[in-house]
């Protein structure tokens, strides 16, 4: 007899305008960070799927500001950075193209294929993977503007969700963010939602979640069911915090609307413990909202802003120049055309020629150019270092 075929439900295709307004991400690495950070980079771009460039290749001579240039073309809207120094393992999170960024120090993780190494029956489904994670921020409410703008950033790293519309089959993965006040670190976790039956037995649970299991060792159907009625671990967690009541038809077998189910999560790894060291205004660059190691008076800040300030105003004054040389080369090679009668040549390749010229010499003025994506990760390790003794300094000068 022929198998019945099972008809699909229609899924709601997402419109251009709406996939245009998804946050995009890219998970990098930044110079020489070894085989473990790098296996760590591609569990982190599994976390961001599907939103997310997973197959992305990163080379030697890439400098920050090629990212950048690609990104507004993709509409990327994040910036992963996973670097390594002879210290520390660093995470930068940036916003693209303006900032803000914030800095990480990646005091320890483990990898995924380590959680789920520990777990007796892992559970892997691509399926899971097919929709952004929801997002859960615990103790994020302290004071100090670096917890506003650090909740704020993770927050749009990931669609928003209306409660009203939302799909409950959508939701099949948790990443948390728990910030620890007494170790002031945050540790993140990745975890799978699960469902199953309440008020029965293990026997009876695999029964209805599952195929009819081998009897063959029983007599009857009752040593079955006898055998595993002692209450099992699972069965004391199925309080009444863990149940729910199924708004609508989840995945699973028998998951129906209005069916009593108990909440269950795995974890999907990996696993980091993040430390927040510096928050930059900028893309990696500008005024540095806070400093864990560093702190400056109102005397120095003001220095450094006027100091930025007169940077600026000098990029944008060279920039004029430059411009300025390319229209009056134009003009002369014009006028020298005109004198001479010569043969009007290509204006496309002239206009290559000055183009390239003119971005030679403003590549030197260029700050995010001219440097790697570790972006001085060494500095800020030599920073941490002397922090502590330039703060005694300071406070005996005064």
């Amino acid at each position: 007899m022929a198998k019945r075929k099972r008809k699909s439900k229609p899924t709601k295709k997402i419109t251009e305008e709406e996939y245009d307004k998804v946050p995009k991400s890219f998970v990098m690495r930044s110079g020489d960070v070894g085989r473990s950070v790098t296996t760590l980079v591609g569990n982190v771009r599994r976390i961001m799927e599907p939103n997310t460039a997973t197959h992305l290749r990163e080379r030697r001579t890439n400098k920050l500001k090629d990212f950048v240039a690609v990104a507004g073309q993709l509409g990327v809207t994040n910036f992963m950075i996973f670097s390594r120094t002879e210290k520390h393992v660093n995470l930068r999170i940036c916003r693209v193209p303006r900032g803000p960024t914030l800095s990480f120090r990646v005091l320890d993780y483990a990898l995924t294929k380590d959680c789920l190494a520990l777990q007796k029956h892992p559970h892997t489904s691509d399926m899971d993977f097919r929709t952004s994670p929801l997002l859960v921020l615990n103790n994020f409410r302290q004071e100090g503007k670096e917890f506003k703008v650090m909740s704020a950033m993770l927050q749009n790293m990931f669609p928003a969700i209306d409660v009203q519309t939302m799909q409950l089959s959508q939701a099949r993965r948790v990443l948390l963010y728990n910030y620890n006040e007494d170790a002031e670190t945050i540790d993140v976790r990745h975890y799978g939602i699960g469902v199953k039956a309440t008020g029965v037995s293990k026997s009876i649970k695999r029964v209805v979640s599952t195929q009819i299991p081998d009897l063959g060792k029983f007599e009857d159907i009752s040593d079955y069911v006898l055998k595993e009625a002692i209450i099992s671990e699972s069965d004391v967690e199925d309080g009444t915090d863990a149940t729910v009541t199924l708004g609508q038809d989840y995945r699973g077998r028998n998951n129906r609307k209005n069916e009593q189910r108990a909440v269950r999560l795995y974890e999907l790894g990996p696993r980091m413990t993040l430390q927040l060291y510096k928050v930059e205004n900028g893309m990696c660059d500008g005024e540095v909202l806070y400093n864990r190691y560093v702190a400056k008076t109102d005397e120095q800040v003001r220095e450094l802003n006027a100091k930025r300030q007169r940077t600026m105003s000098e990029k944008a004054r060279r920039r004029d120049e430059q411009e300025a040389n390319v229209q009056r080369k134009k003009e002369e090679l014009e006028e020298h055309r005109r004198r001479t009668g010569a043969p009007a040549k290509d204006d496309d390749n002239d206009d290559e020629s000055d183009q390239e010229e003119a971005a030679e010499d403003e590549e030197e003025d260029e700050d995010i150019g001219n440097q790697d994506m570790g972006m001085d990760d060494e500095a800020d390790d030599d920073d941490n270092d002397d922090s502590d003794a330039e703060m005694q300094n300071d406070s005996d000068d005064e």
